[in-house]
């Protein structure tokens, strides 16, 4: 048996005879690329000889002997490896050499191919550098063949080592070497043809037909090996005990090694960047991120990357045995054949397949539980495999939220029509990628086509340059538990300056929740102006929320085409967006923060003020008698001489007449100072007030609405069933699931069950229209569920803690996702049966 270093970094045994291809699959990443440690064989239980001596006891120290016994043993291993990567190296090296020499011997002919000074050029240092790795490998290879754990090699590290500064001479005439060859290319078909057919065979003692490969290739080699010069000995260190001859002599190698890469790196990265690129071109990365693609119905979750010359999809490999991480391209697009467009609804709707909402809150049910469980095992300080695979189920759960959430479309085509279709959160990510493309389109003219080498050159160099290396998700956080902020952000839009010209404009709000945003506000439209001053104030909910964005929309009235109730056929396109990071010290204040967006020459004013959950949620005793908000439901009914009160039906029959079609209904936040007026208006028992809604925007009336039963001082469902209904909703059996919440609802003070009987007809009758305002059962329950069911102080699972107000543990999700549950569990019901037909005397009497 001989080993061998496989392609996945780990050490294996390959029976007499057997393939050399392990080594093959080594040649782009010479030395050990990743920690032996990592892989199976190679297991982390080797220790110095300064712990094997540690114990006085017997056993013990049996065991460390046993210990350092393997550590010795994996020294060889790997040093077996490098004997494998030097052979492999070497032969790259010989494949340069082997044009080299007939070259010059027809440069003294009367029809040379290369001049001699363009042969030392291109061909600089070559020689030197394969005399000094032949003469290591040659040295090394008798000493592991001849192998005890005695043996020596620091000394043969340490002289490779001190001889880097032939590197240095050849990584400075790198670039110099690379053009001499592409302008010797372009000159001379004949050399063309041997630059691009040199063969190099996987090892020199290889039997197998050499692989063809280009003298860019093999000229790269020697970059791409220096700047990996320290992993060897970073290894080989490792599983060598300190008491060892050799553990000085490598500690010294590898300061060389150290001191040598800190002084060229800055000269190597643009050198190992130009290698992704094709002849003469420099190439760079703009902008890198995790997306999701559409193919044939099926989402898929890719790496993007926008060059500035090309645009580069690829998908991430799984890592197996401590491989390194590597991309797959699935396809590029130069940037001059690439056209962008974003869907228009109507194709959206047909092409892409719809995710169910119960789908994805099962999914956040389902990482709020894991994140909770996390929390548990490490207060319990258990840790261990435990731990481990929670953190596992937690990342898969939210990896399929982000690529099960996103909905928002736009292709990319190539100019052969060739067409590519990404899905994304909102318009601010689908706004961004299309300003990056267009931006850089402006600069990048040229077509072209890679390689097959140079597109596996790219998607290498996409490992070193990615800028996002994890999926926006709180798995990639450090602290286990959530993080952002739970309750309610107040935002006021004030103004808007630096507009060129005068246009409609209008803003809308984004905040981010479980790693993707949703468009939570949206002011109205103000006309023909260059400074608009809307002065509206939302109430956003937050949902571990980190940003705030605000995007500015310029709205077209095409007054030619068919006219619509809004005023006309329009359309809108984004001029100006930008985010606010929703930070501690930015939030902690009760007073208003001011804060200033700036947008590429354009200035959005705000103000912002953050209450927490526990406090915006406290419901407040009944103190008063007139009005209506903050008043007790069945008070209300009884003054009115009504079965629901006059707020509710008003506000649903404004609803259900001019905003059933609305998108976002209950869910876009409404204007807040309309909604006071509507509640001022209600309170004061204003007989204009049926007027004013009609002159209003209609979100502030469903503001107005969720406002009334948010302010109940008892939730509509009740304090003391409320733990019944959170009880009753997790039965597993149905039928038993169905008899307790059916009786748990009819034991429901009449006028509470009633109003609520009146509201989920209502609310089912929006859910129809859900192909139009986009509020399926499960958004509505979303955002009904908290404000129906929020229980009272006394029974929430939130300790009420006012030296942390904006951190929230995750029980609190749990409890917010099971109100969502119980309210959405009677909306699914087809028919809610009521013995003394309650339900019919609300819905169908005229004196209501």
């Amino acid at each position: 048996m001989e080993d061998t270093w496989s392609g996945d970094g780990s050490v294996c045994r390959t029976p007499p005879g057997g393939t050399e291809e392990q080594r093959t699959q080594h040649e782009l990443m010479p030395y050990i690329d990743d920690s032996p440690s990592s892989s199976p064989l190679l297991s982390a239980k080797s220790h110095s000889s300064r712990d094997t001596l540690s114990s006085a006891s017997l056993d013990s120290s049996k065991s460390n002997e046993l210990d350092l016994e393997k550590g010795l043993e994996m020294r060889k291993w790997v040093l077996s490896a490098i004997l494998g990567s030097e052979e492999t190296y070497l032969s790259h090296l010989e494949a340069l050499l082997l044009p080299m020499k007939p070259l010059k011997a027809a440069a003294t002919t009367s029809q040379p191919v290369l001049t001699i000074q363009q042969i030392e050029t291109i061909f600089f240092k070559v020689p030197e550098l394969y005399e000094i790795h032949k003469e290591f490998y040659d040295a090394l290879f008798p000493r592991v063949q001849k192998w005890s754990h005695q043996q020596r090699v620091g000394d043969l590290f340490q002289k490779l080592a001190s001889q880097l500064g032939v590197y240095r001479a050849f990584v400075d005439n790198y670039e110099v070497a690379m053009e001499t060859a592409e302008k010797c290319c372009q000159a001379n078909a004949q050399f063309a043809e041997i630059s691009e057919n040199l063969r190099a065979r996987s090892t020199r003692e290889s039997k197998e037909q050499p692989a063809k490969t280009s003298l860019e290739a093999l000229l790269y080699k020697p970059v791409d090996r220096v700047t990996r010069s320290t992993l060897v000995l970073h290894d080989l260190i490792k599983h060598t005990p300190i008491g060892h001859p050799d553990y000085p002599l490598l500690q010294d190698a590898l300061r060389i090694s150290q001191n040598f890469l800190s002084s060229i790196n800055e000269e190597i990265t643009p050198r190992r960047q130009s290698m992704t690129v094709r002849k003469g071109e420099h190439r760079q990365l703009l902008k890198d991120s995790f997306m999701v693609e559409l193919v044939e119905g099926t989402r898929k979750l890719r790496h993007v990357f926008l060059f500035t010359d090309l645009l580069l999809c690829a998908k991430l490999k799984k890592q197996i045995g401590g491989k390194s991480q590597q991309y797959d391209c699935k396809w590029y697009i130069p940037l001059a054949d690439l056209s962008f467009q974003p869907l228009d609804e109507s194709e959206a709707a047909v092409n892409i397949p719809l995710i169910q909402d119960d789908e994805l809150e099962a999914m956040k049910v389902k990482i709020s539980q894991l994140k909770s469980d996390i929390q548990r095992e490490r207060k319990s300080n258990k840790g261990g495999k435990g731990l481990d695979r929670l953190r596992k189920k937690l990342s898969e759960q939210e990896s399929m939220l982000l690529l099960l959430s996103p909905s928002m479309a736009f292709r990319v085509h190539n100019r052969n029509g060739k067409g590519h279709t990404f899905l994304t959160w909102s318009d601010y990510e689908r706004a961004e990628w299309g300003e990056n493309i267009r931006e850089q389109q402006k600069k990048c003219v040229k077509s072209f086509s890679l390689t097959s080498l140079e597109i596996q050159m790219l998607t290498n160099s996409c490992v070193k340059l990615q800028t996002v290396h994890r999926i926006p998700l709180t798995i990639g956080k450090e602290d286990d538990e959530s993080s952002g902020l739970y309750g309610f952000l107040n935002v006021i839009v004030h103004s808007a300056t630096g507009f060129q010209q005068s246009s409609n404009l209008f803003c809308t709000l984004e905040v981010d929740s479980f790693g993707y945003f949703v468009n939570k506000a949206k002011t109205r439209v103000y006309r023909n102006t260059t400074e608009p001053s809307w002065n509206e104030e939302f109430e956003i909910e937050l949902e571990g929320s980190q940003t705030l964005r605000i995007l500015c929309y310029e709205k077209f009235y095409n007054k030619n085409r068919p006219v619509r109730e809004d005023g006309g056929e329009s359309s809108e396109r984004i001029v100006a967006k930008g985010q606010v990071q929703l930070e501690a010290q930015l939030v902690m204040g009760k007073d208003w923060q001011r804060s200033v967006v700036a947008m590429n020459g354009i200035e959005v004013k705000l103000s912002m003020k953050f209450t927490s959950r526990e406090f915006s949620l406290k419901r407040l005793p009944s103190r008063k008698q007139t009005g209506v908000f903050g008043v007790k439901i069945g008070l209300v009914t009884k003054r009115e001489r009504s079965k629901v009160p006059y707020i509710v039906r008003q506000c649903v029959e404004e609803i259900e007449r001019r905003g059933m079609e609305e998108v976002g209904i209950y869910r876009v936040s409404g204007v807040a100072t309309d909604i006071q007026a509507l509640k001022n208006a209600f309170d004061s028992n204003n007989k204009d007030v049926a007027i004013m809604m009609s002159d209003m925007d209609v979100n502030a009336i469903a503001g107005t609405l969720k406002l009334y039963f948010r302010e109940l001082p008892a939730p509509l469902f009740t304090d003391e069933l409320y733990p019944n209904f959170a009880e009753g909703i997790a039965l597993s059996d149905p039928v038993a699931k169905e008899s307790c919440m059916l009786n748990l609802l009819l034991s429901l003070p009449e006028p509470n069950l009633l109003t609520f009987l009146f509201l989920l007809d209502h609310l089912k009758r929006v859910a129809e229209k859900e192909s139009l305002n986009k509020m399926s059962l499960h958004n509505l329950a979303t955002v009904f569920g908290p404000t129906l069911l929020r229980p009272s102080e006394k029974d929430s699972k939130i300790p009420i803690n006012p030296t942390q107000p904006i951190s929230m543990a995750d029980s609190w999700s749990l409890e917010v996702m099971s109100q969502v549950q119980v309210l959405l569990y009677f909306l699914q019901l087809d028919t809610i049966p009521t013995p003394d037909s309650k339900r019919q005397s609300i819905l169908f009497s005229t004196e209501v």
